[in-house]
């Protein structure tokens, strides 16, 4: 059993391990792993928890004022769509990929027969987050999303693309990306216009519309959703496209081909399509983001006709869970910043993390983050197992609510972290600013907190998906025996209970008022299950030897499912006061001092 974190030893939230310092994670991560990887990818967890705090935080400080710049014309007028990176972004790049954040889970790494889990990937990924947050995390996931893609759905005939994206070799890289909003459409994708002809003579299909809003916008390897002649309108009709950035006659497009150039590709090495222009945007300024036409623009069918609304489908499932996961890692730095700082800042002759308030806000941030880590890595699980039903069914019910939920949790500590940091916490000199900014798109990717609310919905419709919910919920309060848990159990079973009333209505009721109730229905099904997980780790924890995970299942219990009284205040709860080093520190506690109601 470790001991507690002394925070005050550090300066700042860098130049440290953050493997090393995200007791969470490595709690999450050991559970969820499949029978015995964790064992063997924890040297690689460590290696690149080090590599991102001492290396890839200072890039992207950096890159985050020194962006991508696009050059859409060379100097004779022609169209060349250059996209210029700083070093440094390309730096982290390489490290990243070569450190097998996406090859890891398809391709066996060296002294594996056989790849790592989706969860290895999650796992990489959520630590990227303490350095990148949200920019260069989003071409990762988009890389590993068209990966998944292929691999779900081509025939063969697109396996240098998925060789390219799954390869740890960074010359041998190609990069993904998802064209899939267009202006007119959002979030309603089955108003996409964008067409497909086939060229009979080329022997290619030929895209030919506008995408609007375009995550790395020059990645060699870009999924794209558009209609083929006489398809059917809305999702029915959509099929969906690999569109390369260079010239496909040409052959892949990788990193190192790119690089060969003296300069910019030529126009002949490029595909036929126009970047018009990138977006100037309030955070995620280390990825270009940008408006693309196509102009009879070469591409290949993925899979087949009329099946890309399904394949996205199943591409946002990762990508959703990636927005998480990213959440979680985005939490955890602004966590450690904010307790490094309150244990080093003095005040009125005291350490601020000595005060009853910032106590309290230290102990709650730390609840949050324990609470969307566990249940994101709830949810990655039943991805990772894929195939049984009842895995695949309480999937889909996880990864909406795990998305709508840790992205505004992510901006609620990302905004308090700049607090306690006061003034110099809203100066661009310090990383809390670029937090909150790249935080802020993290409920906006990958569909809103409203259409992620109706996605529930579905959810619970079409795939019946409260039945296994019901099961793993009431598997897990029956797990839970200890006597200091008591009280909190009975609260979580209570408002289980509720909860599953609430889902009757629902599908009893009419179709409006299930779409007015979704977003509340969304965060309950959070904090159930949250609840429940988190008191059901805290037993095991507690037989272990070990109360600290009680105190933080309480702590949740007690703030989102409890009726309190006042609010609350005329409680007498000292929790943030008596237990500030266990929950905040990770001080070890013994089981038999967090007797329920002490």
């Amino acid at each position: 059993m470790s001991g507690a974190i002394e925070y005050s030893q550090f300066d700042e939230g860098r130049y440290v391990n953050y493997w090393e310092l995200d007791r969470t994670l490595q709690r999450e991560l050991r559970r969820v792993y499949p029978d015995g990887e964790f064992e063997w990818a924890r040297p690689r967890l460590a290696e690149f928890g080090d590599l991102i705090g001492h290396t890839i935080a200072d890039n992207a400080d950096y890159v985050d004022k020194h962006g991508p710049e696009l050059h859409t014309y060379d100097r004779d007028g022609e169209v060349q769509n250059f996209v210029s990176y700083p070093a440094e972004l390309r730096k982290t790049e390489k490290l990243s990929y070569e450190a097998g954040i996406v090859a890891d889970v398809f391709e066996p790494p060296s002294g594996r027969d056989e790849p790592l889990s989706y969860t290895h990937y999650f796992g990489m990924l959520s630590l990227l987050s303490y350095g990148e947050t949200a920019g260069f995390v989003c071409p990762v996931a988009m890389t590993a999303g068209a990966a998944h893609v292929l691999d779900r759905f081509d025939d063969g005939t697109l396996e240098g693309y998925y060789d390219a994206l799954t390869s740890r070799d960074h010359d041998d890289v190609i990069e993904g990306a998802m064209f899939l909003t267009e202006k007119q459409g959002g979030s309603d994708v089955g108003a996409n216009e964008t067409r497909a002809e086939y060229d009979e003579d080329g022997g290619w299909w030929r895209l030919t519309g506008e995408k609007w809003f375009c995550s790395n916008i020059d990645a060699e390897g870009t999924l794209a959703l558009a209609r083929t002649e006489g398809a059917p309108d809305g999702t029915d009709g959509l099929s969906m496209f690999l569109v390369p950035h260079g010239d496909p006659d040409d052959g892949v497009l990788t990193k190192g081909r790119r690089r060969a150039f003296d300069g910019p590709p030529p126009a002949t090495a490029l595909n036929d399509q126009y970047y018009r222009r990138l977006k100037d945007k309030l955070g995620t300024t280390n990825v270009p983001t940008g408006e693309v036409e196509f102009e009879g623009t070469k591409a290949y069918l993925v899979g087949t006709e009329n099946a890309g609304f399904k394949q996205m489908a199943e591409m946002l499932n990762l990508e959703r869970l990636s927005n998480a996961a990213g959440a979680c890692g985005i939490m955890g730095r602004a966590l450690l910043e904010s307790k490094i700082h309150a244990a080093n800042r003095e005040a009125f002759g005291k350490r601020i993390d000595e005060f009853p308030l910032m106590r309290e806000d230290l102990v709650d941030m730390t609840v949050d983050h324990e609470a969307a880590t566990a249940f994101t890595f709830d949810a990655v699980r039943y991805f990772a197992w894929g195939e049984p039903e009842d895995a695949y069914r309480l999937m889909r019910l996880l990864t909406p609510v795990a998305k709508l939920r840790t992205a505004r949790m992510a901006i609620d500590t990302t905004s308090y972290a700049m607090e306690i940091h006061g003034g110099n916490g809203y100066v661009e000199q310090f990383v809390t600013s670029r937090l909150l900014r790249d935080a802020q798109v993290l409920p906006i990717w990958e569909g809103t907190e409203n259409v992620l609310s109706l996605d529930v919905l579905r959810a619970l419709d079409r795939e019946e998906a409260h039945e296994p919910f019901a099961d793993v919920v009431q598997e897990r309060i029956d797990g839970v025996e200890h006597p200091a848990l008591e009280n909190a159990r009975g609260t979580v079973e209570s408002e289980y209970h509720d909860l599953l009333a609430a889902m009757a209505k629902l599908a009893a009721g009419d179709e409006e008022y299930a779409q007015l109730s979704a977003k509340r229905l969304a965060h309950y099904i959070f904090d159930v299950f949250t609840g429940a997980l988190l008191l059901w780790e805290a037993q095991r924890e507690l037989d272990a030897g070990n109360g600290r995970l009680a105190l933080v299942a309480r702590r949740f219990v007690d703030r989102e499912l409890a009726d309190r009284e006042a609010r609350g205040i005329t409680g007498g709860d000292r929790l943030p006061l008596d237990w500030f080093d266990a929950i905040v520190r990770f001080r070890p506690v013994d089981p038999d001092a967090v007797a329920d109601g002490t």
